[in-house]
């Protein structure tokens, strides 16, 4: 009983949030065919008032896309008498496969480098959160792992990729590569103010295989001998066929 006084009396004391969020994406579901080349899905929000009824800014927006995790392993190569070779590597587990980052603009102008990095919000921070050892070396690879990234379009960073429709209203597109990852991707937004966040929201979409590709995706993980098979079969069929036409 007296948890529950002390509970109730906690809920009564906090204050109430001075602004909510809401927002919608334009798609919940990106289809992969034959002919995907990536994908661009809109997304709207606006800042309402809460339940003090204000919502004053000015206003920044962070936009956080992480796609589906993996485990990814850095590794490093040393030329020893002219021949290359792994020489250290570093395991990063639960590793976002792509991961982007879209403000309204410079980050260090929206908020000081220990809100960021308390949200995990950079991307070398979510390198070090998941790198399986710390100190320098973790570092060093963590820098590493999200250049290659950035350079393989997977890691991606746009600073003036959020639209103001007005002081309370925004809009921004999120674009998908060619080689996205199935699976689903969480969307996160923060509101900050005066450098400091205010409010924030999560939703998801999800990225998955269509068609033929959908049908071979799925064969080649639960019916992986058939698949085989079948692939070899394929192989064959179409060796005799050209020799047949080559012959001609």
């Amino acid at each position: 009983m007296k948890r529950w006084l002390l509970a109730l009396l906690m809920l009564a004391a906090a204050p109430a949030a001075a602004e909510t969020l809401v927002s919608t994406l334009s798609n919940s579901q990106v289809l992969i065919t034959s002919s995907f080349d990536g994908a661009t899905l809109s997304m709207f929000g606006s800042i309402e008032p809460g339940a003090e009824g204000t919502a004053e800014g000015p206003y920044n927006i962070v936009v956080v896309i992480t796609g589906p995790l993996q485990s990814r392993v850095a590794r490093i190569k040393t030329s020893n008498y002219g021949i290359w070779s792994n020489t250290d590597q570093v395991t990063f587990q639960h590793f976002p496969s792509f991961y982007a980052v879209i403000s309204s603009g410079k980050l260090d102008a929206i908020a000081p480098p220990d809100v960021l990095a308390q949200y995990t919000v950079l991307p070398e921070d979510q390198a070090r959160t998941t790198a399986q050892v710390t100190g320098l070396k973790a570092e060093r690879f963590s820098l590493e792992l999200v250049r290659m990234m950035g350079e393989e379009g997977h890691f991606v960073m746009q600073e003036d990729g959020v639209r103001f429709l007005s002081n309370n209203a925004y809009a921004v597109n999120l674009q998908l590569p060619s080689d996205v990852v199935n699976g689903r991707f969480l969307v996160r937004t923060l509101v900050l103010k005066n450098q400091q966040l205010v409010t924030e929201r999560t939703e998801s979409f999800s990225v998955r295989k269509s068609g033929f590709e959908n049908f071979v995706f799925v064969a080649s993980r639960q019916q992986p001998l058939l698949y085989g098979i079948v692939c070899v079969l394929l192989a064959l069929g179409t060796g005799w066929l050209a020799g047949v036409v080559f012959k001609r």
